[in-house]
């Protein structure tokens, strides 16, 4: 929401690789401690954590504090809670199981402004400065700069992995390897080759591909390979950690000598 520096999208457009943190709420000192170490973007995850926008509004404040884009996972079907968020600031939505070209064409629009999409226009939220914004500059501004990124985690969304790509307004793609594990049988493919195929159907479309990492290692791995969104797991990144540091001590998890 920051109007002083490129948005995310236009970063992303002249060819940055961003790295970002995914958290869950409430995270106000790490999404702050992830500013002071020069991070990209945080990615909120308001699917499998509290959708409470009260309390994403606090985030979305420190985060701009900070200079740091964010992006808010919602849950299936939360065109709501993607309005109020993007309302509050948010640069950008990540959806869950868009499975199909109308899942697509439903997301882009509940997060576009007509005559794109069809979310409802207010300029006195947070993100309109409180009704400071011209109408008129605050509808092309988040065309320009209002980021959509597409979950594909299911064997149904493989196969329509390039349809659902270059749906106008579609911007970019993250793939849910859990979801995409879980909801595979045996007559599937494996997830390796289920990944594989969704990024070279992405190829050519213009989509902007998202990475969920736990290490740095990985994250290298992804941003080597092309992706322009990295984004690191930050509860998995702090479990391995606090494990690690748990080994050091000379004791196993329960408190036993080791």
């Amino acid at each position: 929401m920051d109007r002083s520096q490129p948005s995310l999208k236009a970063r992303l457009t002249a060819g940055e690789q961003l790295l970002g943190a995914l958290v869950r709420m409430p995270a106000e000192d790490n999404v702050e401690m992830l500013g002071v170490a020069g991070f990209d973007f945080v990615l909120i995850d308001c699917e499998h954590g509290p959708a409470d926008v009260i309390a994403l509004r606090h985030h979305l404040t420190i985060a701009e504090l900070y200079g740091l884009g964010v992006l808010v996972r919602i849950g299936s079907g939360e065109s709501a809670l993607a309005l109020r968020a993007l309302d509050q600031g948010a640069d950008g939505i990540v959806a869950p199981h868009v499975d199909s070209p109308e899942d697509a064409a439903a997301l882009v629009g509940a997060v576009h402004y007509p005559p794109l999409g069809e979310r409802g226009f207010a300029t006195y939220p947070r993100a309109g400065r409180f009704g400071t914004v011209a109408p008129d500059h605050h509808l092309r501004r988040a065309a320009e700069s209002t980021l959509v990124i597409a979950m594909l985690e299911s064997p149904v969304a493989v196969t329509s992995a390039s349809a659902i790509l270059r749906t106008p307004g579609v911007d970019g793609y993250l793939i849910g390897a859990a979801d995409l594990r879980a909801s595979s049988t045996s007559v599937d493919p494996p997830v390796a080759e289920a990944v594989r195929s969704i990024r070279e159907a992405a190829d050519g479309t213009g989509a902007v591909r998202c990475d969920l990492v736990s290490d740095p290692a990985a994250a290298r791995a992804s941003l080597a390979d092309g992706a322009q969104l990295v984004v690191y797991n930050l509860t998995q990144v702090l479990m391995t950690l606090f494990r690690e540091l748990r080994v050091e001590s000379g004791q196993d998890a329960r408190g036993r000598s080791a």
